[in-house]
């Protein structure tokens, strides 16, 4: 049984190894203000990474989360700063519609039988010109609900905080946790990525779970987009561009199979640390270009995927799905 964890436990193993490595090195970073920063500066790509990951658990993958936030921003500011708006009521408009966004990708995905990859693909550049529609400038939101709400946070001895954007990526996890793994909703999803064919004879209802997970991504790339425009004060048509990248990025390094069937959602929490976890050891370290983010990221993705190939190939002789203890 211990087999099926087992990539989800070597990527929590290299977060845990990773920080006490940063921390020797630097011993400012294990407190409670660098643990802060880094849940409240990766919250925006946790939040929408998990959306990706119900995606890709089902078999597919949403190509349009990056654009969905940029458009998100956008329809923010122009709401706020020019409609008037109030922000909650910004936020259940921004909110639906990026649900319904999601929902139409998966009701083409699914009647037509079309590809995800090209499905979401075309859905990226709609969304994004969407944004480009809306406007092509940075548009500063300066509604003062903005400033409370950056101001709200759970503050702890010697100045660390869990900032408002943290506290939903953390409820946003949890709730994931129990969809993915203790809900009818979540078996079904695995059932589908595992063999569609096979779900269909056992009566998941494939047409309901695609459309349901598409709008889950769509839901939470828009949440996503709300945490990001209240990180930044700001709506941008540019906004979270390469983030949907990013979140497979973070799926993967979290144990998941890009085929879909397999994946745990706190893996995929892990790999967005261990994202973030890079980027503030160069920061910390200060010698280092920014760009080594990138170049440290993709080799470690790319010695993820060969390690999860060697490890499912050691304990599996049917193309990948585990076998039964």
């Amino acid at each position: 049984m211990i087999h099926r964890f087992l990539p989800l436990i070597v990527t929590i193993a290299v977060l845990v190894v990773g920080f006490l490595l940063c921390a020797l090195q630097f011993p400012n970073f294990a407190s409670l203000r660098v643990v802060g920063n880094l849940l409240t500066d990766n919250a925006f790509l946790g939040i929408t990474a998990i959306g990706m990951t119900f995606v890709i658990l089902s078999g597919g993958i949403d190509l349009s989360v990056g654009a969905v936030i940029g458009f998100t921003t956008v329809l923010l500011a122009v709401l706020i700063e020019q409609g008037g708006w109030d922000p909650p009521a910004a936020f259940a408009a921004a909110l639906l519609a990026a649900a319904l966004f999601g929902a139409a990708m998966g009701a083409i995905i699914h009647v037509f039988r079309m590809p995800p990859f090209i499905v979401t693909l075309a859905g990226m550049f709609v969304a994004r010109g969407m944004a480009f529609v809306l406007t092509t400038d940075s548009l500063p939101i300066n509604h003062p609900l903005y400033g409370e709400l950056n101001d709200v946070a759970w503050r702890f001895d010697g100045g660390g905080k869990l900032s408002l954007p943290a506290m939903v990526l953390l409820v946003v996890l949890a709730l994931a946790v129990v969809l993915a793994h203790w809900t009818r909703f979540g078996a079904n999803l695995y059932a589908l990525g595992g063999n569609r064919q096979s779900a269909e004879l056992m009566g998941v209802p494939v047409a309901r779970t695609t459309v349901a997970v598409y709008t889950l991504s769509g839901l939470l790339a828009g949440l996503a987009g709300i945490v990001f425009s209240l990180y930044t004060g700001a709506g941008y048509s540019l906004a979270a561009t390469g983030v949907e990248l990013d979140t497979i990025t973070a799926v993967v390094i979290g144990g998941a199979q890009l085929t879909g069937g397999y994946g745990y959602v706190l893996g995929t929490f892990a790999g967005v640390l261990i994202q973030g976890l890079i980027q503030t050891y160069i920061t910390f370290d200060g010698t280092l270009s920014s760009w080594w983010t990138k170049i440290a990221i993709g080799a470690l993705l790319f010695v993820f995927i060969l390690l999860q190939k060697g490890l499912l190939a050691a304990w599996t002789g049917r193309g990948g799905e585990p076998a039964e203890a």
